[in-house]
């Protein structure tokens, strides 16, 4: 996808330095990190989100590079917190489906913040 950013880092047209990288997916530091570790997965194909018919191969592959990706940031023995946005709502900012690996620190109990008023 021509206007994709995620899509212009993986072909490479937009520079990164990667973290992680097979055939199927690359990791590079997010640049607004939300902790001191705050690493993206995309696959190096676009899906818009995971509900985008994404092959169960693409899957494996942005599973099986989290813990590559916790171990080469130190965060491995420490923890960390796995995350996939799906849709605006869900705070998908970037619509090419993509893992955050976050960590670093205590990240308490949850993210989920309450809506206004409640």
């Amino acid at each position: 996808m021509s206007d994709c950013v995620f899509c212009m880092i993986a072909s490479g047209e937009i520079p990164s330095t990667p973290v992680y990288e097979d055939e199927t997916v690359l990791a590079f530091d997010d640049i607004a990190p939300q902790a001191p570790v705050h690493t993206l997965i995309i696959p190096r194909a676009h899906y818009r989100d995971i509900n985008d018919s994404v092959p169960d191969e693409v899957l494996v592959a942005l599973l099986r590079a989290v813990p590559a990706v916790a171990a080469a940031k130190g965060v491995d023995a420490s923890g960390y917190r796995v995350i996939v946005n799906t849709g605006d709502d869900a705070g998908q900012t970037v619509h090419h489906l993509h893992v955050h690996v976050i960590g670093g620190r205590s990240l308490g109990e949850g993210m989920v913040r309450p809506a206004e008023g409640e």
